[in-house]
């Protein structure tokens, strides 16, 4: 196919001669490939400045467009309640409306001026002001006749981008601007629906008024005519189509009328006919651009827009070169956070995105290549979200805003900002106490013995002040996770358990429904699931019901495996500790307790034989294998899919513990993770208080 040839003047003849004018949003219907031919030269012509003196905005636009196209409705429904004629185009506006509300409310909301501000605006042309995201949607809505397909707007981009790159937030936009266009082509052809209506209207009004003339005063139908539509400068298409579908087949009485129409129109340089095939072109236009708005608008909402950014973006095929190999593996809420990080930087410093990418991956790749002692440092993770992102801030010269210097501050000095921000607010508190004390004439006894008195409650108050405050100016971080949403690596082999304590047969049966429960919510082929178990504390090392309830456990743990068979090892155990002699409990019981289960559990995954251990329902070889554990409660639940999220983060390598020989802790990554946890409701009306607040205590009066 011969490469088109596009000169500026053509990029908007006759498509936007006005931003403002009311002409639907309609140029040359463009095959996919002229798409991606004229998406290249229109790259080549849009010139942006980032921060523009003075810039357009669309928000005004956009209520004026809600306002008009709520009239339009309402004058549209009350046509079709009243029986009156409407175009299959106003039909399709009306039954689909809801959907353009959806879209309206969406823009409103994903929108906001702080984000539109930052977008790259054009300093020329016809969108001059515009975003230049703005004109690239409108130009696909015009040369598509607003159906927009995924593959289309994948290859426009595409194309789009190899002459000009768009930035992570343009990308972001596409979806709000392709809503706009949508609304703003359908606002102008709701336009001429009303008009064409109203238009249609007052040609039926005028018919009447000729029909009854006609019928009493044949002589005055000419007069009347000349006088009625002498008056009009310009005659639109629907009107005459709708007036001389009246007079056609009628009494010869009134065959002046159309003959004076005719005449008129002739004088114009044109005539009735061509006038009337028009106007039925130009409904079958408009139904099929209407339909099509109305389509692009569901799809627009069906769009998963987090996988088509990644299609579209520049920035994720350059970041998936990372030397560690784990940016392609991360889960998208990760993956935006890197990207969120060249956002700022580029933004900030006026550097391209591209390059801020490049030198990332460059300085993770230099990293490789030297053997660095910290590992994390070949991710290029360490650079975006780690410290080395202060190297790569002063590379291209990031000045912080003040507030980021602030947050950065007490993250370095967590212990001296948080302490000495709460000695702060105590004292102030106190001293503030004390000064109303004294100015109410308190003596200076009484004041110190205030002071005193004082300390706890100000503390309390200032330590609710901190936190509260703390929460607000040093938001939450995320840790960064590998996506295992579909299976867990066989290198994260994983044990969820329960440290319990078997009583009776009953809870052996209750523990055993939690477990399967567990595992049905996080089904995964490398998550096991196990009791760690002692029996009751004891005045003998064995008592007669023991022998009944391990029984009891053995039996129910085959019969979960029986039921839920896996190839390579079965999904549930059990690992029964026997009891001690306890000098200082004078009993018998296990080892430390819940600690000391979980600590000879560990003991026993790395191959220690020594454990009080007495059941286990797995192999040393299968134990090894196992990197991580997941302690529950037997009261404390597992959301659907809450095991895999955990292990994603455990794996990520800036998570990953590094144990210092000389220090003798975990210096960098986590040992441990603990996730947020809340309190059900059913847990919380098993709490004696609970009851006693809701007026529920249980004991009769």
């Amino acid at each position: 196919m011969p490469m088109l040839s596009f000169s500026k003047s053509d990029l908007f003849k006759d498509l936007f001669s006005n931003i403002e004018n009311f002409d639907p949003i309609r140029g040359e219907l463009y095959s996919v490939e002229r798409l991606e031919q004229f998406a290249a030269v229109l790259a080549d012509e849009h010139k942006t400045v980032t921060y523009p003196k003075r810039f357009k905005k669309l928000r005004s636009r956009l209520e004026d467009n809600q306002e008009f196209l709520v009239a339009a409705y309402k004058s549209l429904t009350a046509a079709i309640h009243d029986d009156r004629s409407v175009s299959q185009a106003a039909e399709w506006l009306v039954d689909n409306f809801h959907i353009v509300e959806d879209q309206l409310r969406e823009i409103q909301e994903d929108l906001p001026a702080s984000y539109y501000r930052e977008l790259p605006k054009l300093s020329q042309g016809e969108f001059a002001g515009f975003p230049r995201v703005y004109a690239v949607a409108m130009s696909i809505i015009a040369h598509t006749d607003s159906r927009l397909e995924v593959d289309t707007l994948t290859r426009f981009l595409r194309a789009y981008q190899v002459v000009t790159p768009l930035t992570i937030g343009e990308l972001w936009a596409i979806a709000i601007t392709l809503r706009f266009a949508l609304v703003e082509n359908l606002r102008r052809l709701a336009q001429l629906i009303v008009v064409a209506l109203k238009e249609r209207e007052e040609a039926d009004s005028l018919a009447d008024e000729l029909f009854d003339l006609a019928n009493n005063l044949p002589s005055e139908v000419l007069p009347f005519t000349a006088r009625q539509l002498g008056k009009r400068k310009t005659f639109g298409s629907a009107f005459v189509e709708q007036f001389t579908r009246h007079l056609r087949d009628q009494d010869l009485s009134v065959a002046p009328a159309y003959e004076w129409l005719e005449k008129r129109l002739s004088s114009e340089e044109s005539n009735i006919e061509q006038i009337v095939d028009s106007e039925f072109q130009r409904q079958a236009t408009t139904q099929v651009t209407v339909g099509n708005i109305i389509t692009s608008m569901r799809l627009l909402s069906t769009i998963d827009w987090r996988t088509f950014f990644e299609n579209v973006s520049l920035i994720d095929p350059l970041l998936k070169n990372d030397p560690a190999e784990v940016y392609a593996e991360m889960n998208f809420a990760t993956r935006n956070r890197y990207r969120e990080v060249i956002e700022r930087i580029g933004r900030r410093t006026g550097i391209d995105e591209l390059e801020v990418a490049s030198k990332v991956v460059e300085f993770a790749s230099a990293d490789q290549q030297s053997d660095v002692a910290d590992p994390r440092q070949i991710h290029i993770g360490y650079y975006l979200i780690d410290k080395g992102v202060k190297v790569v801030e002063k590379e291209f010269g990031y000045r912080p805003k003040l507030s980021e210097k602030f947050v950065s501050g007490i993250l370095k000095y967590t212990s001296a900002a948080y302490l000495g921000s709460a000695a702060f607010l105590t004292s102030l508190i106190i001293t503030l106490l004390v000064s109303t004390a004294a100015y109410f004439g308190a003596s200076l006894p009484l004041l110190v013995i205030f002071g005193l008195v004082s300390l706890i409650p100000a503390s309390e108050l200032a330590l609710n002040i901190l936190n509260w405050d703390f929460a607000l100016l040093v938001p939450p971080r995320v840790l960064p996770q590998i996506d295992t949403s579909v299976a867990v690596p066989e290198n994260a082999q994983t044990f969820v358990v329960i440290p319990t304590l078997l009583t009776s047969e009953s809870v052996v049966a209750e523990l055993l429904e939690k477990l399967e429960v567990y595992s049905l919510a996080n089904q995964d082929d490398n998550i096991y699931f196990a009791l760690l178990s002692d029996f009751t504390d004891a005045l003998s090392e064995a008592i007669e019901t023991d022998y009944a309830i391990l029984e009891a456990a053995r039996v129910g743990f085959d019969a979960l495996n029986q039921k839920y068979p896996q190839k390579l090892s079965q999904k549930f155990h059990i690992f029964h500790r026997r009891r001690q002699w306890n000098e200082l409990e004078q009993k018998w019981m296990g080892w430390e307790r819940k600690r000391g289960k979980l600590e000879e559990f560990n003991a026993l995954l790395r191959g220690d034989e020594g454990t009080s251990f007495t059941d286990v329902t797995a192999d040393k070889e299968f134990l090894e294998q196992t990197k991580f554990v997941i302690t529950l409660d037997s009261d404390t639940q597992l959301p659907r899919d809450s095991a895999r999220k955990l292990i994603g983060m455990a794996i990520h390598p800036l998570n990953r513990p590094h144990f210092d020989d000389k220090l003798q802790r975990v210096t960098r990554g986590y040992g441990i993770l603990q996730p947020r946890i809340s309190i059900s409701l059913a847990s919380a009306s098993r709490s004696f208080f609970a009851r006693i607040f809701s007026g529920n205590t249980g004991i009769d009066p």
